[in-house]
């Protein structure tokens, strides 16, 4: 984890993390890559995720191998992207 805040009950299994803040009870799975990125409570984050500039709400699941942040026309598609280019990820965006 590099220029992160990181709350407690957070878990983060061989991920990398940089510029993002992990609220409460956040786990990252094996081989994911989260940077300048917010990640709200109880976010459990999959094995080989890439976020990049991406919010996720409360409870969410992102599942193994999504990539968010990267390609906005997909994003656009699937979440919700500011004109900015921040991406927010919801749980019923993903059918949750």
């Amino acid at each position: 984890m590099t220029d992160s805040l990181v709350s407690s009950g957070c878990l983060v299994t061989e991920g990398t993390v940089w510029r993002s803040v992990l609220f409460s009870n956040v786990s990252i799975a094996e081989h994911s890559v989260v940077e300048d990125s917010v990640l709200f409570p109880d976010v459990e984050i999959g094995r080989h995720v890439r976020l990049r500039r991406v919010i996720v709400d409360k409870r969410c699941r992102i599942p193994d191998g999504l990539r968010a942040g990267f390609d906005l026309k997909l994003d656009r598609r699937r979440f919700q992207v500011s004109e900015t280019g921040v991406t927010l990820i919801m749980s019923t965006m993903l059918g949750q």
